[in-house]
């Protein structure tokens, strides 16, 4: 056998290094694929959770436009299909007697995880 020939192709060792560059390379992008799911996933529920905070803050804003707002904190669960959100309003009072402040949360998932999104505004009375 010449030198030519004994040079023409791969050895298995370097097809094994090869292969084993790859098979991490795909691991690491599996990994990350996942973790951008999960990313998005907790992403999609905080603007959830700022929409509905935002839209009780909008019932507060007409009911105290109304005149029909009780100034006593309150919470619930919002209606299908965000069973899984969870809202609690609290009123504090300022230096200044006509104004209120009001703060609407809404919580998601497990209490312990911290998930959840507070939204405040002053109101006039």
């Amino acid at each position: 056998m010449t030198d030519r020939n004994r040079n023409a192709g791969f050895t298995l060792l370097e097809v094994m290094i090869a292969l084993a560059i790859v098979a991490i390379a795909l691991v690491s992008l599996l990994g990350l694929a996942n973790r951008s799911i999960a990313v998005q996933e907790r992403l999609q529920r905080m603007t959830r959770g700022t929409l509905l905070a935002q839209e009780k803050m909008t019932e507060i804003e007409l009911a105290a436009e109304a005149k029909t707002l009780i100034y006593e904190p309150a919470e619930g669960v919002f209606a299908e299909p965000f069973s899984d959100f969870r809202w609690h309003m609290e009123f504090a009072e300022t230096p200044l007697p006509v104004v209120t402040q009001v703060t609407v949360t809404v919580a998601w998932g497990v209490e312990d995880r911290n998930e959840a999104v507070d939204l405040s505004n002053f109101l006039f009375h």
